[in-house]
This record gives structure tokens, C-alpha cells and sequence, in this order.
């Protein structure tokens, strides 16, 4: 059985790392066409998602939730909640991180839209 010494084991794995041969990508990262959404988790508080809200809305427009609005209805906060989280994760990039909310929230694969209460996508 043949082994593979260090010096030979570290020139090939530099010579795959810098030719392009192997891509790295953090553990992660989306799919580039799969759809992803931000939504609240079923065991997050109201003051978490308030806080959220709160949050979120200070970089996104939040009129969707308001009176009139496409998800006013049904008037229940985790919904409501959802809607502006996802709109924060979906202009922040889709990161990972731009839907932790300290931990209380959670990304799907699942469209979670629901009447006339769209949830922007990419």
C-alpha cells in the first residue's frame, strides 16, 4: 500500500485549493437558485418579536403589516412577525445570519405566503 507523504499531501492540496479545481464554500451557503425564507419560530415570545419588528423595520418598509396593508390580516403576531423578518433577511442578502434574531428564527424552503400575503423572495 503506498502512502502519501506530508510534503506530497500538502503540494497537491495546494495545487487543487489555488487551481480552481475545488470550489470551498462556507457549510452554509444557500444553493444559488434555491428560495429560502426568514420566519419566526413557534416558541418565540411576543416581546422577542416585537423587538424584532422593531428591528427590522428600522431597515425595511414595514406598510405590508399595516392597515391596508397585504398582511395586515390576519391580525396575528407571528405572521405579522414573519413577513418583516423575511423582508430584513431577504434585502440584508439571505445570510444566514440576517435571520438569527437572536435566536428566535428560523430559514424554510418552504414558501410560507398565505392568502393575499406574499413573502418577497430571490
Amino acid at each position: 500500500m503506498a502512502t502519501i507523504t506530508p510534503p506530497l499531501f500538502l503540494t497537491l492540496l495546494f495545487f487543487f485549493i489555488f487551481s480552481g479545481s475545488v470550489i470551498l464554500e462556507p457549510a452554509n451557503a444557500q444553493a444559488p437558485t434555491q428560495q429560502t425564507w426568514c420566519v419566526a419560530k413557534p416558541s418565540a415570545s411576543d416581546v422577542e418579536l416585537y423587538n424584532n419588528m422593531y428591528y427590522a423595520c428600522s431597515f425595511v418598509n414595514c406598510d405590508v403589516i399595516h392597515p391596508q396593508g397585504a398582511c395586515y390580516e390576519p391580525q396575528v403576531l407571528i405572521n405579522q412577525a414573519s413577513v418583516i423578518m423575511n423582508s430584513y433577511y431577504q434585502k440584508q442578502g439571505r445570510n444566514y445570519w440576517n435571520c438569527d434574531f437572536n435566536k428566535s428564527a428560523l430559514i424554510t424552503i418552504v414558501d410560507p405566503s398565505y392568502g393575499n400575503c406574499k413573502f418577497d423572495s430571490q
